[in-house]
């Protein structure tokens, strides 16, 4: 059985950085992607990795700040954010999937609780 558990968030000023983790267990064989979800808004992809390492998916709002990255001998899946700014202020949870199209929310069949993540000053 597929567990995910989300740690890292906090509150950080604009253009400071936060690593994301999520701990992944039962996972090797799945996709894992970070996923955010605002008051008042949909949850959104905003990066997301395949099984093995070599297909990786960003949103355009977080492409060149944002990493993802997975140790699958740690089960680990690690979202390392950069240049943070107040717009990524959100609740980031962490999802799994057997075969998902690349941050489909509806694709991913697993979820763990969220870590809020505030941008301000």
């Amino acid at each position: 059985q597929v567990q995910l558990v989300e740690s890292g968030g906090g509150l950080v000023q604009p253009g400071g950085s936060l690593r994301l983790s999520c701990a992944a267990s039962g996972a090797d064989y799945y996709a894992i992607g970070w996923f955010r979800q605002a008051p008042g808004k949909e949850r959104e992809g905003v990066s997301c990795i395949g099984s093995s390492n070599n297909n990786t998916f960003y949103v355009d709002s977080v492409k060149g700040r944002f990493t993802i990255s997975r140790d699958n001998s740690k089960n680990l899946v690690y979202l390392q954010m950069n240049s943070l700014k107040p717009e990524d202020t959100a609740v980031y949870y962490c999802g799994a999937g057997g075969m998902p199209r690349l941050c489909v929310p509806w694709d991913y069949d697993y979820w763990g609780q969220g870590t809020q993540v505030t941008v301000s000053s």
